[in-house]
């Protein structure tokens, strides 16, 4: 595998606040913590406070979701590293159809891999990875694109009747059979068999987004002991409780405080990423399998506050009884989730993305007020991976990966630039008359010296006249085909490199690109994740 690096700051539409965070932290350092480096996660790691009873409970339930998604033993191990006292390096993404984009399979990489060298320096960690499956946005899930011979294939699933269901619940039906099978057969590589039966197992008709998606990454990653959260779990709602208690026991402050960061984002020439009013709860209620935002309005007329739920109003006592009998309908919102996270496990670093990491300067208030610790951030891993025709293609263009990031007709212009002779078509208009002005300056010459010669004259003036316009229709043809083969070659590469304009791990599935690299690539992507290289975008050539 070749590697080259891009900074993030030349990468297409990243926010502004998480390029400051990694290039300029001192100038953000007001909304984090930490600085993103690995030695502030070995100092975090000193000073964690994370009570063993709690341990102990958690990883009770850890052992009984993996088992049952099929994990092996390697994450068995890490379990019992856990209970007996290991720090958690954390990642997670929403349960998308056949693992979703690339980017999620680059999310647990960084776990593993930071885990790894958090380990190897004398603090002892495994890596977690958080199914994000209380999310209800289905329509983001349920499809995948995928590379295969130039082109790019959707694969999608039928939406739901009723929006609402937390995804993790959704059973993905018997049209997940014949799609996961047309999948499969796209795959090519040497690798090829194996991913094709890790589909194929995962994703059947009764299968959930949650279950399949945590059946896949289990067989995927199943040498690096990647430790699967279901956070539907009712038993780690159970354990969360605390936390959803505080949350509405102290909804005025923590709206306050959120709403003042916002403030201070503002002023800062940030924009919040996530809305905050004064009637955010930062709590749903999945009730009936639907999920509903639990929302506060003040006190109006006379009448007392109170929170609301769909059309149904409850006072604080009620709200509070539910974070206390019935913990396990409560479901945070994203600002607070990973504070929920971060309560279950002792979390030293997380993983994230770009708008992730500028989320999560809002919820670092909730992290102070409600954990009091926050774990250290760091950028998740990201790749471009590129196949040998790709890398030829650039190389016979001389493109590089940012010409595909200006868009189609920059694209084009430079390909046709290095590969179409300019203004040939002028040329010939103008060499034709030439020939014609010479023609008529030299038969003048030779008609005042042989007057009949001039009927020589005129038919070498036809005869070369059409022999040019041959020549001339031979080369449109030429250029014609020259021109084909270019949209051919640009199509190609940007379904692979800049898929609907947006950077390839984020529209591409990976497992296409798994099934020709195999176990020594996923091991080479594993160690191009470390701490060292989190800075960086990674353009990766696939040498089989």
């Amino acid at each position: 595998m070749g590697c080259l690096s891009i900074p993030f700051q030349r990468l297409p539409h990243q926010p502004k606040l998480f390029l400051r965070f990694l290039n300029d932290f001192s100038s953000v350092s007001q909304f984090y913590p930490h600085p993103p480096s690995l030695e502030a996660i070995q100092q975090a790691a000193k000073s964690l406070d994370y009570p063993d009873s709690r341990r102990k409970e958690v990883a009770a339930v850890l052992r009984e979701t993996n088992t049952s998604l099929g994990s092996g033993a390697a994450t068995a191990k890490n379990i019992d590293r856990l209970a007996n006292g290991a720090v958690a390096v954390l990642s997670g993404q929403q349960v998308g159809l056949f693992g979703g984009p690339a980017y999620a399979f680059y999310k647990a990489l960084s776990a593993i891999q930071i885990a790894h060298e958090l380990t190897q320096s004398g603090i002892d960690a495994v890596p977690i990875f958080w199914m994000a499956t209380e999310d209800h946005d289905l329509d983001e899930v349920r499809h995948v694109s995928w590379f295969h011979s130039g082109k790019r294939t959707r694969f999608e699933l039928p939406s739901e009747e009723r929006p609402g269901h937390p995804v993790g619940l959704v059973k993905l039906g018997p049209a997940v059979e014949e799609i996961a099978k047309s999948a499969s057969e796209l795959m090519a590589g040497a690798d090829s068999a194996n991913i094709a039966k890790y589909l194929l197992e995962s994703y059947s008709a009764g299968e959930t987004y949650g279950t399949a998606f945590g059946k896949l990454f289990a067989r995927v990653f199943a040498d690096y002991g990647l430790i699967l959260v279901d956070p539907l779990d009712a038993r780690l709602h159970r354990i969360a409780s605390p936390v959803f208690r505080k949350v509405l026991s102290d909804r005025a402050t923590l709206n306050a405080k959120l709403l003042q960061r916002d403030k201070d984002l503002e002023a800062a020439g940030f924009e919040p990423q996530v809305k905050v009013t004064p009637e955010t709860t930062l709590l749903f209620q999945i009730r009936d399998g639907i999920r509903q935002p639990i929302t506060y309005q003040g006190e109006r007329g006379g009448q007392a506050g109170a929170f609301k739920i769909g059309d149904a109003a409850l006072s604080e006592s009620d709200v509070l009884n539910l974070a206390d009998t019935a913990p396990e309908s409560l479901s945070p919102n994203a600002l607070l989730r990973p504070v929920v996270q971060d309560y279950l496990f002792p979390t030293v670093a997380f993983s994230a993305g770009s708008a992730e990491i500028s989320y999560l300067a809002q919820s670092e208030v909730l992290y102070r007020e409600i954990l009091g610790r926050m774990p250290v951030l760091l950028p998740r891993a990201d790749f471009t991976i590129l196949d040998a025709k790709a890398d030829k293609l650039l190389q016979k263009y001389r493109l590089c990966i940012e010409n595909l990031w200006g868009g189609p007709q920059q694209l084009r212009k430079q390909m046709e630039s290095v590969s179409l002779p300019g203004q040939l078509g002028e040329n010939f208009d103008k060499k034709k008359a030439l020939i014609d002005s010479t023609l008529t300056e030299l038969g003048a010459e030779i008609q005042k010296l042989d007057a009949t010669l001039a009927g020589a004259v005129e038919t070498t003036r036809e005869k070369m006249s059409f022999q040019l316009n041959k020549l001339r229709e031979k080369t449109g043809r030429a250029l014609d085909e020259r021109a084909g083969l270019i949209a051919e070659h640009s199509d190609f590469l940007e379904n692979l490199l800049y898929p609907e304009r947006v950077l390839q791990s984020r529209e591409l599935s990976f497992l296409p690109f798994l099934a020709q690299w195999g176990a020594a690539g996923l091991e080479e992507l594993k160690n191009l994740s470390a701490s060292a290289n989190l800075r960086e975008h990674r353009i990766a050539r696939i040498t089989q």
